[in-house]
């Protein structure tokens, strides 16, 4: 029987997750009890998370973005990653991200929740980009024949994207979620630059309406073009490198990096000073990647997983 090679994945908790990952960190976030001030952007992979967590942190910084990968980390932290104790430990305001589906989400009526989804046939076309890029999937040779077949059997890292969006999608309507979608952020970022910062607290709505160059400014500074140059950078310094065991023990580094970097000293890689962790950003790039038979048969899972729900309508050109 045929079986497609997929990236390098672990078995956590009834949970797919890079085998790069530790399960204790995976474990730990899943008992994390939220504060009152938490903020968690919450997404299935490649579905718009980084560009949301920059949008984030420019508006609690005021209009700075993030000037490293270690900032970047600690006022955004990967919690299934890097374990809770960098939640606990985060510089508030702040902002937490998961790529957990409802049920799994450590979840509280006084946090607060920022999702976002992306088009199926565009985030199966990301994360295959995603898993060849960074050396810890050991994927740089996988086809995308491979991992269609993966994607569309809910086999990826963090399970189904289908039931995970759905989990959510049941949720778009609590006074504590915002759920966004990746296609109208791109149509119309503004609005929803806006709507990000009214979420966070209604002060951050009006700073931005009354400063009008601080709102380009963190248009600018969230731009693709803009992320490609400063986040692939940040990222490539720390994913794309061979680490010292001076840089592993170095004290400030929380566990769930310090066990990718010995994780990556076991595999061979070759090191790359920047990384296409942003990659293209685009709506439609699918249309380069799918056959006319892996589209007929996306589709026909889309009709079925979404049947009842409205979730078609946020991409009326795929479905119409």
């Amino acid at each position: 029987m045929y079986k497609p090679k997929g990236p390098d994945y672990q078995d956590v908790e009834g949970l797919k997750i890079p085998k790069a990952f530790s399960p204790e960190c995976l474990r730990d976030s899943l008992r994390y009890k939220p504060k009152a001030d938490d903020v968690f952007i919450v997404t299935f992979p490649k579905c718009g998370t980084t560009w949301t967590q920059h949008i984030v942190i420019n508006i609690l910084k005021r209009g700075l973005p993030p000037e490293s990968f270690e900032e970047f980390q600690k006022l955004s932290p990967f919690m299934e990653l890097t374990g809770p104790g960098v939640v606990e430990t985060m510089p508030r305001p702040g902002a937490i991200k998961t790529h957990l589906p409802f049920d799994l989400q450590p979840y509280s009526l006084q946090a607060k929740y920022i999702y976002i989804t992306r088009n199926p046939f565009d985030c199966c076309v990301s994360l295959f980009h995603h898993s060849r890029t960074l050396p810890i999937y050991q994927y740089s040779d996988g086809a995308f024949e491979d991992f269609f077949e993966i994607f569309i059997n809910g086999q990826t890292e963090f399970g189904d994207y289908f039931d995970h969006l759905l989990s959510w999608y049941e949720h778009r309507k609590d006074p504590n979620v915002l759920f966004l979608v990746y296609e109208k952020m791109k149509a119309d970022t503004r609005t929803d630059v806006l709507n990000i910062a009214k979420f966070l607290d209604q002060e951050y709505e009006d700073m931005l309406v009354k400063d009008v160059q601080m709102m380009e400014n963190i248009l600018l500074q969230t731009s693709v073009e803009y992320m490609k140059k400063s986040t692939n950078k940040h990222f490539g310094s720390f994913f794309g490198s061979v680490h010292s065991d001076e840089d592993i023990d170095n004290k400030n580094i929380p566990e769930g990096l310090k066990h990718i970097l010995n994780y990556m000293k076991t595999i061979n890689f070759k090191p790359q000073s920047e990384l296409n962790f942003v990659r293209k950003g685009i709506v439609g790039d699918w249309k380069n990647h799918f056959t006319p038979e892996q589209t007929e048969r996306l589709r026909r899972k889309c009709i079925q997983k979404f049947e009842g729900t409205k979730i078609p309508e946020f991409w009326p050109d795929i479905f119409k």
